[in-house]
């Protein structure tokens, strides 16, 4: 058990500098670009620079403009969204208010070219699903 752990650690201890072998990039004559272990034959390749240690999960930070930037334009973005939420709520109130007059009362006049005129029932109707619809589509 002793062997088994030592060898393993030892494993472990070198694995890191094979790791660190050299790369090489090249491309192709049909501009395709490689990357290998192992520099092409008769054709020139650069060397890849890899970091020595180990990247750590900290991303470099922004510069201090992006940042500002950013939240300028993520405050945008939330004020436009709120103010679509606020038309859509205005939206839906104004078409369940429609609608329940629609289902509530027989008798809808409407001004058409300045006289007013009394719906058909099958008008009604059309405006009821129609505004059934909207409702559906655009309301929660």
């Amino acid at each position: 058990m002793r062997t088994f752990f030592l060898t393993v650690s030892l494993l472990i201890g070198i694995s890191p500098p094979c790791m660190a072998a050299q790369i090489y990039k090249w491309v192709d004559a049909q501009g395709v670009t490689h990357f290998d272990a192992q520099p092409p034959q008769g054709r020139e390749a650069t060397t890849v620079v890899t970091p020595s240690s180990p990247a750590s999960n900290q991303s470099p930070p922004p510069p201090s403009g992006a940042i500002g930037d950013q939240q300028a334009i993520d405050k945008k973005v939330k004020k436009q969204v709120s103010e679509q939420q606020a038309q859509l709520k205005a939206f839906c109130e104004q078409a369940r208010t429609n609608l329940a007059q629609l289902q509530n009362n027989p008798r809808i006049r409407e001004d058409v070219e300045g006289e007013m005129r009394r719906l058909t029932d099958q008008q009604r109707q059309e405006r009821i699903s129609e505004a059934q619809k909207q409702i559906a589509d655009n309301c929660q």
